[in-house]
């Protein structure tokens, strides 16, 4: 090698640029110890029979419902957002069920348990690629 000549190497290993999540299918880093998507950790064994015994998650942005609820939760726009139009009628003219309905909603969608009007489980902080 003549001065001044940089030199390039390559990563010839067989180890992946890019993988996906076993669980929601995600395009990660291969060294990512969780998915950013549903939190599943890439590096747990799991068995292959496992991955279908998850549950369905609602394509409604959990992060898009907490924010509707924190800010406008006492007119239950939160509720219209995930299509439950007849109990986001009644929080609308009760304010939230007298602010009672109003924070176990807050406190639902933050921890995930809430669930849309298929009863799919509002889950995931952004909507999965389509």
């Amino acid at each position: 090698m003549e001065t001044g000549e940089a030199r390039i190497t390559m990563n010839t290993a067989e180890e992946p640029m890019e993988s996906n999540c076993p669980r929601c299918g995600r395009l990660m880093l291969p060294d990512a110890r969780f998915c950013a998507q549903c939190g599943q950790d890439t590096r747990a064994s799991i068995p292959a029979a496992r991955l279908d015994e998850y549950e369905e998650v609602s394509d409604r942005s959990r992060l898009v419902a907490l924010l509707l609820c924190v800010l406008l939760g006492y007119l239950g726009v939160h509720r219209f957002y995930v299509g439950k139009i007849g109990s986001g009628i009644l929080w609308l003219f009760t304010g939230g069920l007298f602010g009672v309905g109003y924070l176990i909603d807050t406190v639902l969608i933050a921890t995930g348990t809430f669930r849309d009007d298929e009863g799919l489980r509002v889950w995931l902080w952004d909507e999965p690629l389509r």
